[in-house]
């Protein structure tokens, strides 16, 4: 079977959280490609009622639930949990693609900005993948993946509490990975770096703005950062996703998979 066959996740329920945000958006619609039944889930109604549109025209409506939700409230991520199952049955795959961005050099950090970024970034993705854990331990089956970063893997200027959350997500995608397995389940994350999302565009006119440089210029200027010579698209970071979910990838265990156009080898 190919990799990428409209069989190959057909025996998926696959939870992806931030389908608003570029990155799940794109690996919704390619899950569902792959024949697989998806709950989608983000904070910005208009966008996931755009989303859920758009999936209705490659799958039926009884593959698809879409639950509007705040990861970092407990009982929103169980009513989540419970009209997820309810819907569409046992959750046997998890892409944890929710979060958020924000620079600050360490003198200017405070326990709000941090708290928050920890909060929605690494505290809440944790819980959540806690409760559906426990029903894949039961069932000794599943595939998690977590959508982490290249600032999982390396500091830069300006960066301390994103990275901080990062390199969290990294750490316990490797941790829970060696329990995992013992349960037939696996847990890998992907890394990546700059990807053409309104997250990455809110950074670049971040550092227009310290640079004193056009956004242009600084859009210019991150792509010759770039051994590629160019930003990942969203798309190209859903393949990786999906890939990972499939059989094709049963033996890769705890991985953090760059996807950098070469920014980052190690």
């Amino acid at each position: 079977m190919s990799i990428f066959s409209a069989e190959a996740l057909n025996h998926k329920h696959v939870l992806i959280t931030g389908a608003t945000g570029g990155i799940g958006y794109e690996t919704a619609k390619l899950l569902v490609k792959m024949g697989a039944k998806v709950t989608i889930t983000g904070r910005n109604r208009e966008k996931l009622n755009e989303l859920e549109t758009e999936l209705f025209l490659l799958t039926e409506e009884d593959k698809v639930f879409t639950k509007e939700a705040d990861l970092t409230n407990e009982a929103s991520r169980k009513e989540l949990i419970s009209g997820a199952k309810e819907k569409l049955g046992f959750i046997n795959g998890l892409v944890n693609s929710s979060g958020i961005a924000g620079t600050k050099v360490t003198e200017e950090l405070d326990e709000q900005f941090m708290e928050n970024m920890m909060n929605v970034n690494f505290k809440s993705t944790f819980f959540l993948t806690q409760s559906i854990y426990s029903d894949m331990i039961k069932q000794q089956e599943g595939d998690i993946v977590n959508v982490a970063s290249l600032s999982g893997l390396r500091g830069t200027y300006g960066n301390s509490a994103y990275a901080a959350s990062k390199f969290a997500v990294v750490g316990w995608s490797q941790c829970m990975a060696v329990e995992a397995i013992a349960h037939n389940i696996r847990v890998n994350a992907v890394c990546p770096g700059y990807v053409e999302t309104d997250m990455a565009k809110m950074l670049i006119i971040k550092n227009a703005e310290n640079s004193g440089n056009t956004y242009k210029e600084a859009f210019a200027n991150a792509e010759k950062s770039i051994p590629s010579g160019r930003l990942t698209k969203p798309y190209e970071v859903a393949n990786s996703i999906a890939f990972l979910l499939t059989d094709a990838a049963k033996n890769i265990v705890g991985e953090s998979l760059k996807i950098s156009g070469g920014s980052v080898m190690r």
